[in-house]
């Protein structure tokens, strides 16, 4: 790694080091089971002056009003645990894909979770998490190279070189693969090659998030959030921008309070781009040339979903809202998991799940935000949202555990 991207990598912002040192000192024992495991230590922080803001406590009292299976569950590679690394699994033509930061990969069964097929690149640190397409599984590396495999077989097709470390998933479309890069960069590479075709390249205020956004194809464009608060919308083939739309201005008068990083993935549905920015809104886009039809002042920097006509995400402090999908009204919003480290919300058949710093993933009810069950399936943090893969939701805690869970 070279001497500017460990500045870079000592710059990150205050949110990534709270979610990465205080858990760590928190962690408590357990088991492998989807169930209670262990004492909450919420009770261990205080609002004295000079500490943090405390966690919420979860209700010891509380009663599910659903039920939930566990299909399987298993430990795949050593997880992320002493990194702030979104190394979220995807699913990439059919199957399970799941990393970790020393250079394992394996392509899971979705029904079974069996391994199809895994590899170690023990040279290698992969910083983000896999996607896909064209055929292809698609790594990042926090030395910048970007490393293509045929889905179906861990066959290597390709190795390229980027200008710095990778933090979002590449993707890959109509024979093009896409990746950003942490120093603001984003590159088309011939998905068949590997070669670079273009490069389009934003620079990156001097404090940002420990996170960069990854880019969506969609179609003929691609769509990327960056650390200066703009959303900007690229033409797939030639690199050169349709459209620059900004959701945040910096304001403040110090790096941090000017921090507007657009971290989020976008999410595209029809005509419109979903996303969300720190310390600055939420809003609603049109794809066709950037206008934004709505705003919400909400501060996030996880990712957003979308389901049952609404759009929900997690703000800076905790709290996950529901807001209408047309015109960006507030629905809901639920208090009860507050600076417990929440991952982005996750839609699945009618219910909103997230993850905590202590290992809990916690189901609401889409329609009102209540909760309906809790389960604690490992003893660490989660970062990473849940996954619907299709009738199955997957959990995975930054030890490594993977647990597939189905509503009774």
């Amino acid at each position: 790694m070279s001497g500017r991207d460990n500045a870079a990598w000592r710059v990150r912002g205050r949110i990534a080091l709270l979610a990465m040192l205080v858990p760590a000192l928190l962690a408590t024992a357990g088991c492998d089971t989807m169930s209670s495991m262990g004492e909450s230590v919420t009770g261990l922080w205080s609002d004295d002056e000079g500490g943090v803001d405390a966690p919420s406590v979860l209700a010891e009292d509380f009663e599910g009003t659903i039920d939930v299976d566990e299909l399987w569950s298993d430990r795949i590679g050593k997880g992320s645990d002493e990194y702030y690394l979104k190394l979220t699994p995807a699913v990439v033509d059919g199957l399970l894909f799941v990393a970790d930061h020393t250079g394992r990969l394996a392509a899971t069964e979705l029904d079974s979770g069996d391994v199809k097929w895994k590899i170690h690149d023990k040279n290698v640190r992969y910083t983000g998490g896999p996607g896909g397409g064209d055929g292809l599984v698609l790594i990042g590396t926090g030395d910048g190279r970007v490393i293509a495999r045929e889905s179906d077989t861990g066959k290597l097709r390709w190795v390229a070189r980027v200008s710095s470390e990778v933090l979002a998933a590449p993707t890959a479309g109509n024979g093009m693969t896409v990746v950003r890069t942490g120093d603001g960069k984003v590159y088309g590479l011939n998905s068949k090659t590997g070669t670079s075709v273009w490069i389009y390249d934003l620079s990156v205020p001097s404090l940002t998030l420990r996170g960069t956004s990854a880019p969506v194809i969609d179609e003929d464009l691609v769509v990327v959030g960056f650390d200066n608060g703009r959303m900007v919308a690229l033409d797939l083939r030639t690199g050169r921008p349709s459209w620059d739309s900004p959701l945040a201005v910096p304001s403040g008068r110090s790096d941090l309070e000017r921090m507007v990083d657009v971290d989020t993935d976008p999410v595209v549905v029809g005509t419109t781009v979903y996303i969300a920015s720190f310390h600055g809104q939420v809003a609603a886009l049109s794809i066709i040339d950037g206008q934004i039809s709505w705003t919400r002042e909400i501060s996030s920097y996880t990712e957003i979903a979308l389901g049952g006509g609404r759009v929900y995400v997690t703000d800076e402090q905790g709290s996950i809202w529901a807001l209408d999908r047309e015109t960006g009204t507030s629905v809901w919003k639920q208090d009860g998991l507050r600076f417990r480290y929440v991952t982005a919300p996750t839609y699945f058949n009618g219910y909103v799940v997230a993850g905590d710093f202590e290992g809990y993933l916690h189901w609401m009810d889409a329609e009102t935000g209540e909760f309906v069950y809790r389960a604690q399936i490992d003893d660490t943090r989660i970062i990473a949202p849940a996954i619907d893969a299709g009738g199955v939701l997957l959990g995975y805690a930054t030890s490594g555990r993977l647990v597939a869970m189905r509503p009774k």
